[in-house]
């Protein structure tokens, strides 16, 4: 098919590189580069340069609101739109000049988590699964009707980081088996069942000792490694980047055997973490030399 794929981050790579190799991709829409690195220079966007490897042309539209940019997006004439994580609304000129209009992938199972960081909700609410939805876009804030999905449970010990990775090559896999069976049924989603996964504030990052250790430990493993779950080591500020419920007790804040800490409800083995300054480092390498004071902030 003839088709328009608009994504961002790292995330929606898999998908482009899968449907480039099916159909034929008239232009890859992301968003502008953003100044980064030491030097503060322009660079493109992951979709961006992965487009560009593969030889595809790309547009970077602040927004999609100028009717000219509309027009222009039109005139390409798609059977379809791909969106991954754009980032941008699609105002509904743009929903509808695709034939079989845009199809979105989305990293949760819809209705449940429903916006911007489905991935880090999951987690951090104890879901037991997660997976992808392959949504028929509309208006609203992912409301639209579902063609497929796919499912993975979640495990003990993964991390944002882990399910992140394997979501995306899942949205792959599957948006290249909707593409093959259009036009399918789009069954709507039902009204019950509805959650919103509110974008990530960086407030929500440092670690209350005094919680429940399976709490502190999803939100470990939930915000890792962006923007890192954190607490203050004798005055330093350490992230900690991975986690497992452990047996213990103690006052909350309490460093236990090891690197386990004691919460408000059990404790928590800390199996990853950064120092100011350093990189991420597995705990017993890092307590090789480094002695945790008795009781953490």
């Amino acid at each position: 098919m003839r088709m328009i794929f608009m994504g961002t981050p790292g995330f929606s790579v898999p998908a482009l590189q899968a449907v480039a190799q099916e159909h034929d991709i008239l232009a890859v829409y992301s968003q502008p580069p953003r100044a980064s690195g030491r030097g503060q220079r322009p660079r493109p966007t992951p979709v961006h340069q992965a487009a560009l490897d593969l030889g595809l042309p790309v547009r970077t539209p602040l927004r999609l609101r100028d009717p000219a940019d509309q027009a222009d997006f039109a005139a390409l004439q798609a059977d379809v739109a791909v969106v991954v994580a754009y980032g941008l609304i699609l105002p509904q000129p743009v929903l509808d000049a695709p034939r079989l209009g845009c199809l979105n992938i989305h990293a949760s199972l819809l209705p449940r988590w429903r916006g911007a960081a489905p991935i880090h909700r999951a987690i951090m609410a104890g879901d037991a699964e997660t997976g992808v939805a392959i949504m028929q876009m509309e208006a609203g804030l992912d409301t639209g009707p579902v063609l497929a999905c796919a499912r993975t449970p979640i495990g003990a010990e993964e991390t944002t980081a882990d399910l992140h990775d394997r979501l995306a090559g899942m949205g792959a896999d599957l948006i290249v088996d909707v593409l093959a069976r259009l036009p399918l049924p789009a069954v709507p989603q039902p009204e019950q069942g509805v959650t919103y996964a509110a974008k990530i504030d960086k407030a929500e990052a440092r670690v209350d000792w005094t919680r429940p250790a399976a709490v502190v430990d999803r939100q470990i493993r939930g915000l890792s490694p962006f923007p890192g779950a954190w607490c203050e080591v004798a005055g330093e500020r350490v992230k900690l980047l991975r986690s497992r419920v452990a047996a213990g007790q103690g006052a909350p804040g309490q460093v236990l055997p090891g690197f386990t800490i004691a919460c408000g409800d059990g404790a928590v083995e800390v199996l990853e973490a950064q120092r100011a300054g350093k990189k991420p480092m597995p705990a017993r390498d890092l307590l090789r030399g480094w002695v945790l004071p008795a009781r953490l902030g």
